[in-house]
């Protein structure tokens, strides 16, 4: 390995690190190998064709920001992708690529020539960066269902015509990972690819008070506020994030009204409704009344599977119905984690060269998903329950009415619910793919016999114990 190659690599994954997700930057990243430097063009060696086509399809962009950021503008990337990993007696069998699109991205015609007085990559030099969206988020890698179908629709009418329909401004609101960055961006990168010439920008509530920060101790408010002023589309993540900050919300004021009033589109996320944001001024909170304000719940199972679905059919990778139900059921949470095992999943798959399959996917989940990688999880609690009454785990799953596996059948599920975030829905599923109501039935069953039965009630104490020392 050159020792140049070795400190251009980490300079640019100095850069990476800033513009990537910590789980995505370790999987993605990390395996990278810099293995020369020829005057302006470095060369790195990736594990796999499908790790190449991988990072060029969803990390180009960042990619030609940081070798541009280390090279300077003439910098150039190429991959030497190992084929064959060889053996003792035969060489590793690398082929050479050079990055797709190496050239510069040509700046959009049209675009407005919009001056940044801060510090944002590149806005000055590529459209695509300007707006700072990600092209991966579009409509079409969105999947509808019942909990996001008000907001989607929203979305895609003001994506249609911003700042004409009456969600102005647009408001989506919901918990961590539900999807809202998503959206919005998809609704940006729709406006952006059509037929005017819109100047669109997204920009976290963070970075937006760090460059007005900036703009003040450099004595450029002026020059910020004409820059935000010429947005056609303005789109502002986590704006819950500007509460207690006094001036900043007065600029945004500002800014608010001046876009709204020139029939420009504001699009907004927060973790809340408006009514329950806090430390915000009470102006600010009425004006994002005047559109439309729509939340993200939770995905279904059936949103859940759709998403898998269309993840790995984007991916070109054949993935079996029992894993696809295995992880929609146990990964219940959030779609951003959702995506976190799926990605894990396909880069062990692919890294190993094995085949997915429902033990690959639960040895991933053991090292991803919070309840199974450090406290109680199901199949932890269906070996401990069948090891104390002398049964077979699989008869846990079994259609057998048996007395006594039915009795350890329902304190295992008991159990699953008290020491697991699974849903009754997803317990249900782990014991025999039976329904969310056989879980409910167990469950007061166990606390109606611990109430009547002194000795079943100690097997079930005893058994507690024994969970409890494991998730400690």
């Amino acid at each position: 390995m050159s020792s140049e190659a070795n400190a251009v690599w980490n300079e640019c994954l100095r850069v990476i690190e800033q513009h990537v997700p910590e789980q995505s930057f370790s999987t993605w990243f990390r395996p990278v190998n810099p293995v020369r430097l020829e005057g302006s063009t470095l060369t790195i060696q990736v594990p796999s064709q499908f790790f190449y086509e991988w990072l060029e399809d969803n990390y180009v962009n960042v990619l030609k920001l940081a070798i541009k950021s280390t090279l300077g503008p003439n910098g150039r990337l190429e991959y030497a992708v190992v084929v064959d990993k060889g053996n003792s007696q035969n060489q590793p069998y690398v082929v050479s690529y050079p990055q797709v699109g190496n050239t510069p991205l040509a700046k959009k015609t049209g675009a407005p020539e919009a001056k940044s007085p801060f510090d944002i990559p590149s806005i000055n030099e590529e459209w695509l960066m300007q707006s700072n969206l990600n092209p991966n988020y579009t409509f079409n890698t969105y999947i509808e269902g019942d909990c996001n179908r008000l907001a989607r629709s929203a979305g895609f009418a003001v994506a249609t015509k911003p700042g004409i329909t009456s969600f102005n401004p647009l408001m989506v609101y919901g918990g961590v990972g539900l999807g809202k960055t998503h959206l919005v961006q998809a609704i940006g990168n729709e406006i952006k690819n059509g037929p005017e010439d819109k100047f669109v920008l997204y920009v976290s509530s963070e970075k937006f008070v760090n460059q007005f920060m900036d703009s003040i101790k450099d004595g450029n408010v002026k020059s910020f506020t004409n820059f935000y002023m010429q947005v056609d589309v303005l789109i502002i993540d986590d704006i819950q994030f500007l509460a207690g900050k006094d001036r900043t919300q007065e600029m945004f004021f500002h800014i608010f009204n001046h876009l709204h009033q020139n029939k420009k589109q504001i699009i907004l996320t927060s973790d809340c409704p408006p009514k329950d944001l806090k430390g915000l001024e009470e102006r600010l909170l009425s004006r994002f009344k005047w559109g439309l304000t729509a939340d993200l719940q939770m995905p279904d199972f059936e949103t859940r599977v759709a998403i898998i679905r269309r993840k790995m059919q984007s991916e070109g990778i054949y993935i079996p119905d029992d894993v696809i139900e295995y992880l929609a059921y146990t990964v219940d949470t959030n779609v951003r984690e959702l995506e976190g095992v799926m990605i894990s999943l396909i880069a062990h798959a692919s890294l190993n060269r094995v085949e997915i399959d429902l033990a690959l996917a639960k040895t991933i989940m053991k090292n991803i998903v919070k309840d199974i990688e450090n406290e109680v999880g199901i199949d932890f609690i269906q070996k401990t329950v069948s090891d104390y009454f002398d049964i077979k785990t699989e008869d846990l799953k079994a259609k057998t009415r048996k007395k006594e596996i039915v009795t350890a059948r329902q304190v295992a599920m008991y159990f699953s619910k008290e020491f697991t975030n699974h849903s009754l829905k997803s317990i249900g599923y782990h014991f025999g793919g039976r329904d969310h109501s056989t879980v409910i039935h167990a469950v007061q069953t166990v606390n109606d016999l611990m109430e009547t039965d002194t000795t079943f009630r100690n097997a079930v104490n005893d058994l507690k114990k024994k969970l409890k020392m494991r998730s400690y």
